[in-house]
């Protein structure tokens, strides 16, 4: 993105030490930008070094607050947007701090974890004048947009049967941490399974009824039916559900999406997606609550359904 001399934007980041915060550093950098602060109670995260190493750090969320604070009170070097990559249970509250200090933010999904929670935001986007933004970066993948013209330019009529299977298997640190938690991550299928529901719903239409076959803590299966497509979905973490095919390529995560039994290739295009986002974001653009709030319906929805079983119309590796 080019910047045309303007001033750079100023970024904050939440949770710069998790797994999807380098992500974000690149997509600041890519877009021409600088990180002045930084918060994460973990201090080990010399991959800041690589993007801006002269970002001031915190450890404590309370001077951090304070620091971007008086930031604002300054006001010519006020930050503008607050980058947020925090588990899923504190989104809602590092959105509230950015929006206070009278900056946008940029939340991982899922943005929240329950369609509350989205309502709650709303006002405070409207008490603030600030805007509140989600990274759904499948949206903004080549194929897949592609695949929702060529949806929405078929046959009004068609309704079509689509397989999702998504396997990413994890250790036993896993259950420890607080991915492993049902009230900080909200389970298995919103912390891996929120961005396939929403790419589904963005392709297919909203959800007209729901039913889960099983609901673990390593796994969960159901059907959905969409205004344009019958879904069988089936997401784990446990690596004795890899397919065959997977475990002879020594690979540990799996991802299929058939429709009409055709397989639908999007494994490549996956690497400069949030700098993508950003860019996006920063040219007016950009996903808001509204964008988020069917699958975080959807997720909600699944994580409160009392399974029923492999019966019906279920998944094919429920089978297993």
């Amino acid at each position: 993105m080019e910047k045309n001399n303007e001033k750079p934007v100023r970024f904050a980041l939440v949770g710069a030490a998790g797994y999807i915060a380098p992500r974000h550093m690149k997509a600041i950098k890519d877009t021409g930008n600088i990180l002045v602060a930084a918060l994460d109670k973990y201090d080990g995260i010399g991959i800041i070094d690589s993007y801006f190493p002269d970002a001031e750090f915190f450890t404590e969320p309370e001077r951090f607050d304070r620091h971007i604070d008086k930031l604002r009170r300054g006001k010519v070097n006020k930050i503008d947007y607050v980058s947020i990559c925090t588990p899923n249970y504190l989104h809602d509250a590092h959105i509230r701090l950015a929006l206070r200090n009278d900056a946008h933010a940029i939340c991982e999904k899922p943005i929240v974890l329950n369609p509350w929670n989205v309502d709650a935001l709303c006002n405070v986007e409207r008490e603030t004048g600030k805007n509140i933004y989600t990274i759904l970066q499948l949206r903004l993948h080549p194929a897949i947009m592609a695949l929702k013209k060529k949806i929405e330019e078929g046959p009004e009529d068609k309704i079509y049967d689509v397989d999702l299977t998504y396997i990413t298997s994890r250790g036993r640190w896993y259950y420890i941490s607080w991915k492993g938690d049902v009230e900080k991550s909200g389970g298995v299928a919103t912390n891996i399974g929120v961005h396939f529901f929403d790419m589904l719903t963005w392709i297919f239409g909203d959800v007209d009824q729901q039913i889960v076959h099983a609901l673990e803590p390593s796994k969960a299966a159901g059907f959905m039916q969409l205004k344009r497509a019958r879904v069988r979905w089936y997401l784990s973490l446990d690596s004795k559900d890899l397919p065959k095919v997977a475990m002879d390529a020594g690979k540990r995560t799996f991802r299929s999406l058939t429709i009409e039994g055709d397989e639908f290739e999007f494994s490549d295009g996956f690497t400069d997606l949030h700098t993508v986002s950003y860019q996006d974001i920063l040219s007016g653009g950009g996903f808001r609550l509204t964008d988020a709030r069917p699958s975080i319906k959807t997720v909600y929805e699944i994580r409160n359904f009392k399974p029923v079983g492999f019966k019906g119309d279920y998944h094919p590796f429920g089978k297993q």
